[in-house]
């Protein structure tokens, strides 16, 4: 079952004729011998530059010396220490929401980087320019006005050029939370080092222990969940197929969440008692967050399974790997059984369940017509998972 360039021409999509096994067949088709050289799926629209790493690494740079003038390299670096801490914390939290459909590597140090680099330097020359035109400003003023508004815009900016950037691996509203959380978390390491910093300076071990205490282990999440609201607008119009322009109109109705809730979440420190606000409503807005995600979860699966199913019909996987491969009580029991087979073949079925994965998005790009590498990517996704398979069943 192998189709050359001049006949993969004759059809537009795999859909349009039968693999070698009906899809009522009982089990998997007999092993195939591997292909020496597999299809890679496109990377374009999925990777980010190296001249973009470029501009991140000046800017890092010149974020580096801003804490070694102002801060000092000792003070600097305890609170680079302790801020892996927290951010640690929410990465974990990241890789929970990720598993079902991993972004990619690239795009995803594209995302902490901007928020750790970029959306903090931004911040800064914003609060620069405010004290050279204004003078100072009040604590209200700079907490629930200045730092949601501008925050939020710059790591909301960040959201947006992934999905320009990376438009083909920004699916749907779990990889726009994805993509929001982490730039928010990797903004939230790099002001932890900032406020971890100056309490030790200012009011040394006890200052800090309490600063920690409260950015580092009460509120670790804070920054991820709100910029997770922009992500999530942003790939709702990603999921409808969306343009540049419809993105970022979807993509400010988010934003305005996101200083909203940014600008409460602050100001519930300074306008009432902050531990009775925190259990009152912060603790209950951080579990409405985590439902959410369970929510979106649901129906990431649920789509995925669909999409395959439209593969399964044309004959290409049996309703069994359906199961196997779209459910995760079926992803846990096929990785228990190829844990059994000879040499230990879970890598082999981690595999396959990534590949058909993909291979679900990009039915659901193909849909909307806004993927032109869609049938390439279909094609090299299929025969990846027809190898893979015939792997796992040879004995």
């Amino acid at each position: 079952m192998t189709f050359g360039a001049d006949r993969r021409a004759e059809f537009a999509s795999a859909l349009d004729r039968p693999a070698a096994h009906a899809s009522s067949a009982p089990a998997a088709p007999s092993p195939a011998p591997a292909m020496p050289e597999l299809p890679m799926p496109v990377r374009k629209g999925r990777t980010v530059s190296i001249w973009v790493y470029g501009v991140l690494v000046f800017a890092l740079i010149a974020l580096i010396a801003y804490f070694t003038v102002f801060i000092g390299a000792g003070a600097s670096a305890v609170g680079l220490v302790l801020a892996l801490i927290p951010l640690g914390i929410v990465l974990f939290g990241v890789r929970l929401i990720d598993r079902w459909e991993p972004e990619p590597k690239s795009l995803v140090v594209f995302a902490l980087g901007w928020g750790a680099v970029v959306s903090v330097g931004i911040t800064l020359l914003v609060d620069l320019l405010l004290a050279k035109a204004v003078g100072t400003r009040s604590e209200f003023f700079g907490a629930v006005i200045q730092a949601p508004v501008v925050e939020e815009i710059a790591k909301g900016l960040g959201v947006f050029l992934i999905f320009v950037i990376g438009r083909r691996a920004f699916d749907g509203p779990v990889d726009g939370v994805v993509y929001g959380a982490l730039i928010g978390a990797g903004f939230a390491f790099t002001e932890n080092i900032q406020y971890f910093g100056i309490s030790l300076l200012t009011g040394g071990a006890s200052d800090l222990t309490l600063t920690f205490i409260l950015r580092g282990l009460v509120s670790p999440f804070a920054h991820a969940m709100f910029t997770a609201l922009t992500g999530f607008a942003i790939g709702l119009a990603a999921r409808r197929g969306a343009t540049a322009g419809q993105a970022l109109r979807s993509g400010v109705l988010g934003l305005i969440g996101a200083i909203a809730l940014h600008a409460y979440w602050n100001g519930s420190s300074l306008l009432g008692d902050f531990l009775f606000l925190y259990l009152t409503t912060q603790i209950p807005l951080f579990v409405g967050f985590i439902l959410a995600i369970i929510g979106l979860r649901r129906e990431e699966a649920r789509l995925t399974r669909h999409r395959l199913g439209d593969y399964a019909a044309a004959g290409w996987f049996t309703p069994q790997e359906i199961v196997m491969l779209a459910t995760p009580a079926g992803r846990k029991a096929g990785l228990q059984w190829a844990a059994g087979l000879r040499g230990d073949r879970r890598p082999l079925m981690r595999s396959f369940i990534k590949d058909a994965t993909e291979l679900a998005a990009v039915r659901q790009r193909s849909l909307t017509g806004r993927d032109p590498h869609a049938a390439a990517d279909e094609y090299a996704l299929l025969m990846r998972s027809r190898n893979t398979r015939a792997q796992l069943l040879a004995y």
